[in-house]
């Protein structure tokens, strides 16, 4: 339910699954503090015999006393690449968003521009989503637990916060198990503490490994990686599963493998900003373009691929974005379980393929030389990703070209990344 400015109160109702067919629109005048009206209640169990909708109506009221009466979901590392354009589409949306982030790769003011960007889409809408940043580890379980209890209206959790480097992952895997998995746990026991039931986790396709068949499915073979970071996320995955299945507290969860991230917003204010050295495969190559690198390093020419460089499934992030957003508004919309979903475009590009896309974006010549294999890495991966479209409405609509020149535009207008303002934001 909306509740307007006025004593007329508009109650729109959604089976719960979310479906639009089954819609049915009221409008009734009420007293503000009271509950739904008798015709309401009526009119509802004319269309609905179960009265399931009744007590998810009533719980939604008594959390309407911050955030303006929408939903406010927290992003743990929300400040960084993936997060940063996520929170853009669900402040478009109207959606009240949390940053938890510790800023060890990330800079805030990629949140002040993410801000910017859903304004200038919110002119002229009666309520646009409201964001709050913190400053807090994922690790720390006061931190994590003080964030909760600050907004209790908090209804949906995306956890994006977590080390992603596949090489580094063999060489630190300490630290790696400590943030990626030691912080799920942590995040996972903060949710059950404080009531929190939905989740979007941000995982990988690295959990299945060098795969048997192309293209991967949910169904496909994982637990078999090469990588520490794969084996991080499949481990995550299991405890979400086991948590989903337990009975401490009902959590629903939707686990959604990424394939690769590249791209940036089209406006060029955001995008991918690693601190140090790049280990993704795009900033690196934008950094060549634009001159801060002088040549880029080709892990492996010897792949049994067309030419011989590793295939992968890149995806714009701007379309990822969109998918956390179709994942969250499942989650809203009532429906219950714990599901692996795949992102992705369903087609592999080759390492040069992108090189020769970035050249044509910048019209910039992409230096490069090739090294032997990375540990961790695999020949091919693509995926299929008919299992979003049918269960979340989803599927990427952006392709390379659009990328590449994304990518461009965002390092060409921001060759050193982002530069801080120098003040915090709160709000």
């Amino acid at each position: 339910c909306v509740r307007a400015r006025t004593p007329e109160t508009r109650w729109v109702f959604k089976s719960a699954d979310g479906g639009s067919k089954t819609a049915i629109e009221v409008t009734a005048v009420v007293d503000p503090g009271g509950g739904l009206p008798k015709v309401l209640v009526d009119l509802i169990q004319r269309k609905w015999p179960r009265n399931s909708i009744l007590s998810l109506g009533k719980e939604a009221k008594s959390k309407r006393t911050k955030g303006g009466g929408r939903p406010r979901i927290l992003l743990t590392g929300g400040s960084g690449y993936i997060g940063s354009h996520t929170t853009v589409e669900l402040l478009k949306r109207g959606l009240n968003v949390v940053i938890m982030d510790n800023l060890s790769n990330s800079k805030q003011e990629s949140c002040r521009r993410a801000v910017e960007l859903a304004g200038e889409a919110c002119i002229g809408l009666e309520s646009c989503g409201g964001l709050q940043f913190r400053r807090a580890d994922v690790r720390n379980e006061e931190e994590v637990s003080s964030v909760f209890s600050e907004f209790p209206d908090i209804s949906t959790v995306i956890h994006f916060a977590g080390l992603k480097a596949v090489g580094e992952s063999s060489q630190i895997p300490l630290q790696y198990y400590d943030v990626n998995v030691s912080g799920s746990l942590n995040l996972l026991k903060c949710m059950s503490a404080h009531g929190v039931k939905n989740l979007v986790f941000s995982s990988s396709a690295t959990v299945y490994g060098d795969p048997s068949a192309l293209p991967v499915t949910e169904g496909s073979r994982t637990g078999v990686m090469s990588s520490v970071y794969g084996r991080n996320k499949f481990f995550v995955e299991e405890i979400i599963r086991d948590v989903a299945r337990g009975g401490e507290g009902g959590l629903n969860a939707l686990i959604l493998r990424y394939f690769n991230p590249i791209g940036a917003h089209e406006s060029g204010r955001i995008g991918e900003d690693p601190k140090g050295l790049p280990n993704n495969l795009m900033p690196y190559v934008s950094k060549v373009a634009v001159g801060s690198l002088p040549e880029l390093s080709v892990f492996g020419s010897d792949y049994p691929t067309p030419d011989g460089t590793g295939v992968r499934d890149y995806i714009h992030v701007v379309d990822l974005a969109l998918g956390h957003v179709s994942a969250v508004s499942k989650l809203l919309g009532g429906w219950e379980g714990c599901e692996a979903v795949n992102l992705g475009t369903g087609r592999g590009h080759s390492v040069l393929e992108l090189v020769e896309g970035m050249r044509e974006a910048s019209g910039r010549e992409i230096p490069y030389r090739v090294e032997g294999r990375r540990e961790g890495d695999v020949a091919e991966v693509y995926c299929d990703p008919g299992k979003a479209e049918r269960l979340l409405g989803w599927r990427a609509e952006r392709g390379l070209k659009e990328a590449c020149e994304s990518t461009w535009k965002w390092q060409s207008m921001n060759p050193e990344g982002y530069v801080e303002r120098g003040e915090e934001i709160q709000q």
